[in-house]
């Protein structure tokens, strides 16, 4: 393994560790905002990265995509939060699973501006060791954000984007939508290792490249993708 390869590694496992974090607590925050106090009281406020991680999917799966050099995507664990708190359980669930991507957002675009004023400050600083990591670093972390948050606004269960959806399900339907969102999850990830081999290409890399591929091209003061 290469020295580039050590660093690219160490990059994307920072930038997926703090990408992830701050897209849980945005999660839990927002929810604690309209009422709901499930994520404060089980301590998925915290910028503890520890406090979000699953096993498979905030190390398992991500490290697998870096080794196969896909997009880097993932989860962690849900941030529990109770839509019975909120005075509109639709407008509700709609701005809290919104959160998430938009922090998602918010970090990318503060990655890019950080590089462009590096470059204004200091354009040689790619010649030396400590600026080619730098960038990479800032890099890494805005396409990884992007990752997240375009695959979360996929609007399917049990992703972010699903809870758009709810805005448009009657009230009285809302318990048994709830209810389809937690058996949800297994169906989805044997799609997004099925799916693949069924059409013969992987649909969720194009998507990702065509939206925070270029996306993050338009940020970045320097193609990174």
């Amino acid at each position: 393994m290469s020295v580039d390869d050590l660093a690219y590694y160490a990059c994307a496992i920072v930038s997926f560790a703090v990408a992830l974090t701050g897209h849980e607590v945005a999660h839990g925050f927002a929810a604690y905002k309209l009422g709901d106090p499930t994520a404060k009281r089980a301590g998925r406020l915290s910028l503890n990265p520890l406090k979000h991680i699953d096993p498979f999917g905030t190390v398992i799966l991500p490290l697998l995509l870096m080794v196969l050099h896909m997009p880097i995507f993932g989860y962690a664990k849900p941030v529990p939060y109770d839509p019975r708190y909120f005075k509109d359980p639709r407008k509700g669930d709609a701005i809290t699973g919104f959160a998430g991507p938009v922090a998602n957002l918010v970090m990318a675009v503060a990655a890019s501006i950080v590089a462009y004023l590096v470059f204004a400050a200091a354009p040689h600083l790619m010649q030396s060791d400590a600026g080619y990591f730098l960038m990479l670093l800032l890099a890494t972390f805005t396409l990884v954000n992007l990752y997240l948050m375009f695959f979360n606004l996929i609007p399917i269960p049990p992703l972010d984007g699903s809870s758009i959806i709810a805005v448009f399900i009657p009230p009285r339907l809302l318990p048994k939508w709830y209810s389809i969102q937690h058996y949800a999850f297994p169906v989805f990830m044997i799609a997004i290792i099925a799916l693949p081999y069924l059409v013969g290409f992987n649909p969720f890399s194009w998507y990702l490249d065509v939206t925070a591929g270029n996306v993050a091209n338009l940020l970045f003061p320097i193609r990174i993708s």
